[in-house]
C-alpha cells in the first residue's frame, strides 16, 4: 500500500460529531428558524404595548364623563397591553423566568401601561381638559419611570432614588405647579372648548318670535295678554223685559 492511499484512507475517515455538539448545533438553528418564523408574533408584541397604553390613556382622561364605559375601555387596554408583555417578555424571549419574576413584570408592565397612558393621554387632551391634564402629565411621568425600573431586570430598584430618579422628581413637581398656572390661565380667559358633550344647554335667544296660541276658550283670558286687558261683559241672563 501506497502513502498516497495510506493518507488517502486516513483523510476519509473523518471523526464523527459529537452528540453535544450536534445537538447544540440543532437547538441554535431551529431557535433561529423560529425567531425568523415568528415575526408577526413580535409584530403583535409590539403593536400591543402602543394599542394598550392608547385605550389605557383616551379611558384615564375621559373617565369622568362615562365611569363604566371608560372602565372597561381601560380593562381592555390593561389586558392588551399585558398580552403583549407575556408575548415579549416570556414566549419570544431565550430565557424563560421563575414565578417570583413573572408576576413581579406583570405587576410592573400593568403599572407602566396606566403610567404611559396617563402621560400621553395628558398631553394629548390638555386643551380639553386643562385641571386634569395638570396633574396626568406629572404622575404620569412618575408612575411610568418606577414601573419601568422595576420592570428592567438589568436595573437595580434602587436606581428608582438615584440621580435619574430625582431628576424625575424634580422634573415632575415643576412641571405640576408649571401646568397648574396654565390651566388656571385657560379655564379663566375661556370657558369653552373641547368638552366632549359636556356643554351647557343652549341659552334661550330673545330676539325669536314668541309663539302665540290661540286661548283654549273664548272665556279663558290668553295668558300673554296684558293684565289690564278686561273680558267683555257677558250678556244679561235675564230678558225677561224688567229692570233691576
Amino acid at each position: 500500500m501506497t502513502s498516497t492511499q495510506l493518507f488517502g484512507a486516513r483523510t476519509a475517515d473523518t471523526p464523527p460529531e459529537s452528540p453535544a455538539t450536534g445537538r447544540a448545533a440543532r437547538r441554535k438553528h431551529h431557535a433561529g428558524m423560529a425567531r425568523r418564523r415568528s415575526l408577526a408574533a413580535r409584530y403583535l408584541g409590539y403593536v400591543g404595548y402602543f394599542v394598550g397604553a392608547g385605550l389605557i390613556s383616551g379611558a384615564v382622561v375621559h373617565h369622568p364623563l362615562d365611569p363604566d364605559r371608560y372602565t372597561r375601555i381601560a380593562a381592555y387596554g390593561a389586558l392588551v397591553f399585558l398580552a403583549a408583555t407575556v408575548l415579549n417578555e416570556f414566549v419570544l424571549t431565550r430565557e424563560r423566568p421563575g414565578l417570583p419574576r413573572l408576576l413581579l413584570v406583570m405587576g410592573a408592565s400593568l403599572l407602566l401601561s396606566f403610567g404611559i397612558g396617563m402621560l400621553s393621554g395628558g398631553l394629548q387632551h390638555f386643551d380639553d381638559f386643562p385641571a386634569r391634564g395638570a396633574v396626568l402629565v406629572p404622575a404620569g411621568l412618575v408612575v411610568s419611570f418606577v414601573a419601568y425600573v422595576i420592570k428592567d431586570a438589568d436595573t437595580p430598584a434602587r436606581r428608582i432614588f438615584g440621580v435619574v430618579g430625582l431628576a424625575i422628581a424634580v422634573t415632575s413637581t415643576l412641571a405640576f405647579l408649571g401646568l397648574r398656572e396654565v390651566a388656571a390661565s385657560m379655564e379663566s380667559a375661556s370657558a369653552g372648548g373641547h368638552s366632549h358633550g359636556t356643554a351647557d344647554e343652549p341659552e334661550a335667544d330673545d330676539h325669536a318670535p314668541a309663539v302665540t296660541t290661540a286661548p283654549a276658550s273664548p272665556g279663558v283670558p290668553d295668558p300673554g295678554a296684558s293684565p289690564t286687558a278686561k273680558l267683555a261683559p257677558a250678556a244679561p241672563s235675564h230678558a225677561d223685559g224688567h229692570a233691576h
